[in-house]
């Protein structure tokens, strides 16, 4: 889901090279943009949900199981060597994921972690220009510092209904920045074959971090538990894994690629910004999560980073 910078889950992973003709946005573009930004909103309130039964690495075990074991008989595997496909799955997978579930059990709020999880833009641009030597701009700089401030504000908060614990933050920042070493694996991948499948590579990336997953609910929990919960899943707990691993994870990053392949990167991945509204949104609604005017002021400054992070180089063109 360019330049040194990313802004959404797999954008590097299902860009192509070729920057695809203009033209305008179908409805079926508009509706693919709307159901997108839905589900990978809703996502954080849905991990939320799947936390209350099982422990955090259990739950990455499942939603990557769900996500790729059912498909790998139906979709050829992508036609790059194995280190991109398990690089991109562990970091992407077991580097994000596993972080941010690991944050949502110690207490971070999911509005929270929507909005610190957008971070991974400037993660990305600082590891493309130490890996890919690709350059760091003025606006870039600036947005990290604008929304570096954000993120104290948010985690200094005092008195707030939903308080931001400092080790839950930190985990989200982390997946913020694994996600962003996702990117820069894609971004290899799509050097050494930039005709391979984007989703092949979600579905088969995917597999990768399941054994993992359950290596560590195994030694966390112990064998036992982990089997006692896998066997006595919740109602709500398996909703949650077949939401995150089929329609948060197979569903909408094929939307993001087919997008992706009709449109410039540049008109589509603005989109990805409305991700945390929807999150804030959400936790509010079945959570009841009510932040305090210090939180609202530093997420406000943190989507002030993102936009400037995003459209800056269009201002300075424009001057």
């Amino acid at each position: 889901m360019p330049a040194a910078a990313t802004t959404d889950p797999v954008l590097a992973a299902v860009s192509p090279p070729p920057s695809p003709p203009a033209r305008r946005f179908s409805s079926a573009d508009l509706f693919s943009v709307l159901a997108i930004v839905l589900i990978w909103g809703s996502n954080f309130v849905v991990m939320k949900i799947g936390l209350h039964d099982i422990g955090p690495m259990l739950l990455g075990a499942l939603r990557f199981a769900v996500a790729s074991l059912p498909l790998l008989l139906l979709v050829r595997r992508p036609a790059l060597p194995w280190r991109y496909v398990v690089g991109y799955g562990l970091a992407q997978g077991l580097g994000q994921f596993g972080l941010l579930f690991l944050g949502l059990s110690l207490g971070l709020p999911a509005g929270i972690a929507s909005m610190v999880l957008q971070t991974q833009v400037f993660f990305t641009a600082l590891l493309a220009a130490l890996a890919l030597q690709e350059r760091t701009h003025a606006h870039q700089w600036l947005g990290m510092v604008v929304a570096a401030l954000g993120l104290v504000l948010m985690a200094g908060a005092a008195g707030a209904a939903a308080p931001v614990p400092l080790a839950g933050l930190l985990c989200a920042l982390g997946g913020a920045a694994m996600w962003a070493l996702s990117n820069i694996v894609a971004r290899l991948a799509q050097r050494a074959n930039p005709g391979y499948d984007p989703l092949s590579l979600v579905v088969w990336g995917s597999a990768a971090p399941v054994l993992p997953f359950l290596a560590l609910a195994c030694w966390q929990d112990g064998w036992p538990a982990t089997l006692h919960s896998v066997l006595h899943l919740s109602a709500s707990s398996a909703a949650a894994v077949l939401f995150l691993g089929l329609v948060a994870t197979v569903l909408a990053y094929s939307m993001w690629a087919r997008l992706l392949k009709r449109h410039p990167a540049g008109r589509v991945a603005p989109f990805s910004l409305l991700v945390p509204v929807v999150g804030l949104y959400a936790a509010w609604l079945v959570f009841d999560e009510r932040l305090a005017a210090l939180q609202w002021l530093g997420v406000a400054v943190v989507a002030l980073g993102l936009l400037v992070n995003n459209f800056g180089a269009r201002w300075r063109l424009w001057r």
